[in-house]
């Protein structure tokens, strides 16, 4: 099976969706608990929801593979994300809800790890590096758009009930000044989703890898509450009409960054 989908655009927006993937080698899957076969904590739909921007000119690349099999968004060091809170790990060991996700004696190992880093995180990132570098010599710039959802309620992680639309610039290192201004312009004049910048989810290591505001590359994370388009619960299913409002905003989004040049 490919370790992703890619669709090449002609403009200067990148829009790539690492953890929407739920397959697992099944060698792999038969060291899963019961709990974590069903993938539970799965980007779930967000390939739908970015569909469109095939047709907006931008390049869309989607994982297929779970991020149980490796996170892709994960410092390929071991490296924490966010000092002082409960981190996932490049491979993950525990599920969203703090249950184990490999059977007794199961859990990759150090050298395990590190081959998953090689099979399937390094073709990854090489292709989301060569399509970043494509359309920078097209245009002298490139936008990045790091696609992401997760339960509204994640105790390990958040309190409370996260905010529907969350914009991640790493504080500002990821993005020039008026490209997150761009973004959190469209999300702030959204009827219906409430919206916050840097947040509880600033950017994982897409976002603050690849985000060179000085080289001419901006990147962003969007990380969307799934109540805002589908049903939490098993089996996890697309509501078409909770989605539609949010397919919308979407699209004026990509559109946005699409446009967007430097001064």
């Amino acid at each position: 099976m490919n370790l992703f989908d890619l669709h090449r655009g002609d403009g200067p927006l990148v829009v790539d969706v690492p953890h929407a993937g739920t397959h697992v080698p099944p060698a792999l899957a038969a060291r899963l608990t019961p709990a974590a076969r069903a993938v539970p904590d799965t980007d779930w739909h967000v390939e739908k929801l970015c569909a469109f921007a095939r047709d907006a000119g931008a390049t869309l690349l989607v994982a297929t593979h779970s991020r149980y099999v490796v996170d892709l968004n994960r410092d390929p060091s071991g490296a924490a994300l966010y000092l002082g809170a409960d981190n996932t790990e490049l491979v993950p060991t525990r599920t969203f809800a703090g249950e184990p996700i490999w059977r007794d004696g199961e859990a990759p190992a150090a050298a395990e790890v590190a081959e998953r880093r090689a099979v399937y995180f390094a073709p990854y990132h090489a292709a989301l590096a060569a399509e970043v570098g494509r359309v920078r010599a097209l245009h002298g710039h490139a936008v990045l758009l790091d696609g992401h959802s997760i339960r509204s309620e994640v105790p390990r992680f958040f309190a409370g009930r996260l905010p529907d639309l969350n914009l991640g610039t790493a504080d500002g290192a990821s993005c020039a000044l008026p490209v997150a201004g761009c973004a959190s312009a469209v999300l702030a004049g959204a009827t219906g989703f409430g919206a916050v910048v840097n947040g509880r989810f600033k950017g994982g290591y897409v976002t603050r890898h690849y985000g060179r505001p000085d080289a001419g590359v901006h990147a962003l994370q969007l990380e969307i509450a799934q109540r805002c388009y589908m049903d939490e619960a098993p089996p996890y299913p697309w509501d078409a009409a909770r989605a539609a409002p949010l397919a919308a905003l979407l699209a004026r989004l990509v559109a946005a960054l699409a446009a967007w040049r430097p001064a």
